[in-house]
Order: structure tokens, then C-alpha cells, then sequence
């Protein structure tokens, strides 16, 4: 990885210059996780992945980081993302990168920058957006700030982090108009695929839930696809579904089958207390990092494998 510049970011208390910037998100925004760091690093990226790898400067000081969710059907990255951009240009920063699943480099740009780990923090490969910025020169900047924006058909992710004098600011208000949907009627399609899939493959994975930071507690919600699911499960009465919860291979295995199945139990609580499920057609069970969806051996593979699956069964 190309890293164009190093260099220490004092941290010393100041008096917040007239420039702070203080982003705000949408007021149904909900945080997810939040990691403060006295003194790390973070490389901000500077341009799309290319052969060296990602260009960056690396920062040294405090990193603020969070994500959070927002729980509009239908949202498109660029509508989460471009009133922040305006939020971000008009405090005087400098756009180093503006891109989006293509121009960034899919796959392999997600993976080489920092992202905070799922299910607290989503993003959908074939829907993303990445912006970076800075003040001051890009050599030496004064601050830096990054935002990622994902969108599936329910709901949009954004992870926020800073560095530099403003790192140490209540810089997120929650405040800002609901966005709404451009096409209403594809995210209904395309949600009555999602259902469609678990009748016909008999399994999918329930990707946009998150849980509390560093437990087994579901988020407050709400989850349209679990009003999908009780929805379908009134609908048929011949089925049941097992909820069947997944981690990565971090510690040891009777700890995380413990916490997979805590984290299938928490959704199928609230299939029952939210959506009046009948709890003799819901299991909930945990697998830990025994089934995995894809390989432990990598950093990507082992956030794909933290998840909960909804199987479908016949009842009775």
C-alpha cells in the first residue's frame, strides 16, 4: 500500500475554531457503534485501489470512529451521502476521494480501508459510496475526515471517522430531514424477492440486523425483514423458520456458539413480542464459526460468516 505522507496530529485541547465541523444525519439515524482511540493511526485514502494497493496519508493522534443506521426502505448511497458532502465542503475541507462501488474498486477497496466490523457496520459490495477529505495541506492536514454510505433494499449504513483538532468534538447531531425513497415500487419488488428466495433456496441471510456493541442484544429496529417474515409465516401456515446464528473464528468455540445462539434468540424474541409470531414455529439455534459462509482465514471472509440465517421448515 502506497502511503504518501506520515505525520503526528497534536491532540492538545484547544478552543474549537469557527470551522468545527458538526455533521448532521438524518433524525431516525441510530448509533451502533462508536470506537475512540487516544492515540492510533488511520490511513485516510486518497484515490480508488490500484495495483500498489490503496494511496493514502497516514494519520497519528486521536481517530474517532461510529456507524449508524438508517431505517428508510429504498435509499440510494448518494442520497445519505451528498447532503453530508455539502456538510463536509462547506466547513472548508478539500475532497481527496469521491466514489462510489465502481470507481472506488468494489471488492478489493472495501477490504484494504478500515471499516468497523458487522453486523454493527454493513456495506453492501454492489452498493456503496466512500468519500475522504481534509484541511490544510495534504501532506501535513490539520483534519481529516471519512465517510462510507451503504444501502440494501431496507436500510443505509454510515460510518464516520475523524482525526486531527476536531477529533476530540460531539461532532454528530441526529436532526436532519428523513429521506425518502425515488422508487418506492422497486423496493417492494425487490423486497418480495428476498422472501421469494427463502421459499425457493430454503434459506437467506438476515444481513441488515445489527446488534449492541459487544453483545447479543438485537437493535432497536425497526427490521422490515422481519415484518417480512411474520408476515409470510401468516400467510403460510404449512412452514416454520429456524433462526441460526454465526460468528467468525475469534475465541474460542463453545463461547461463540453460546453467543450465535444468544443472537438467534434475540431476533426470535423479537419476531414474538413485535410481530405476535407464534413461538412454536420459531428455533433459534447457534452454529458459531462451524458452517461458515465463507473462509475464516481472511479478514472479509470472517465478517461475512457473522450473521443470522432464517431457514425455512416444514411445520409440525
Amino acid at each position: 500500500m502506497m502511503r504518501l505522507a506520515a505525520l503526528c496530529v497534536c491532540m492538545c485541547a484547544a478552543t474549537a475554531p469557527a470551522w468545527a465541523l458538526d455533521l448532521i444525519l438524518p433524525s431516525n439515524a441510530r448509533l451502533t457503534a462508536e470506537r475512540d482511540s487516544k492515540l492510533d493511526s488511520y490511513a485516510l485514502p486518497l484515490a480508488p485501489f490500484g495495483v500498489t494497493g490503496i494511496p493514502v496519508v497516514q494519520v497519528e493522534g486521536k481517530i474517532r470512529r461510529s456507524a449508524w443506521r438508517i431505517a428508510s426502505p429504498g435509499l440510494t448511497p448518494l442520497q445519505v451521502l451528498a447532503p453530508l458532502r455539502d456538510q463536509v465542503v462547506n466547513a472548508g475541507y478539500s475532497i481527496d476521494l469521491d466514489c462510489d462501488q465502481t470507481s472506488c474498486g468494489g471488492f478489493d477497496f472495501r477490504f484494504a480501508t478500515e471499516v468497523l466490523p458487522a453486523p454493527n457496520m454493513y456495506v453492501n459490495i454492489r452498493a456503496y459510496r466512500f468519500l475522504s477529505a481534509h484541511r490544510g495541506p495534504v501532506s501535513a492536514p490539520e483534519d481529516v475526515i471519512s465517510l462510507i454510505v451503504s444501502a440494501s433494499d431496507t436500510v443505509a449504513y454510515v460510518q464516520i471517522i475523524r482525526a486531527g483538532t476536531l477529533a476530540d468534538q460531539n461532532d454528530v447531531q441526529t436532526s436532519g430531514d428523513v429521506p425518502l425513497a425515488e422508487d418506492a415500487e422497486r423496493t417492494v419488488i425487490s423486497r418480495a424477492s428476498g422472501i421469494d428466495s427463502l421459499i425457493a433456496d430454503g434459506s437467506v441471510t438476515l444481513s441488515e440486523l445489527d446488534f449492541e456493541t459487544d453483545t447479543s442484544d438485537l437493535g432497536a429496529g425497526p427490521f422490515p425483514v422481519l415484518a417480512a417474515i411474520a408476515a409470510l409465516l401468516a400467510e403460510r401456515d404449512d412452514i416454520r423458520i429456524a433462526l441460526v446464528g454465526h460468528t467468525d473464528s475469534v475465541g474460542g468455540l463453545q463461547s461463540n456458539i453460546a453467543l450465535s445462539k444468544r443472537r438467534a434468540q434475540s431476533v426470535r424474541q423479537r419476531l414474538i413480542t413485535t410481530y405476535n409470531v407464534d413461538p412454536a414455529r420459531l428455533d433459534a439455534e447457534g452454529m458459531g464459526y462451524l458452517s461458515p459462509a465463507a473462509s475464516h482465514l481472511t479478514a472479509e471472509g470472517r465478517e461475512a460468516n457473522r450473521r443470522v440465517v432464517a431457514v425455512v421448515l416444514p411445520a409440525g
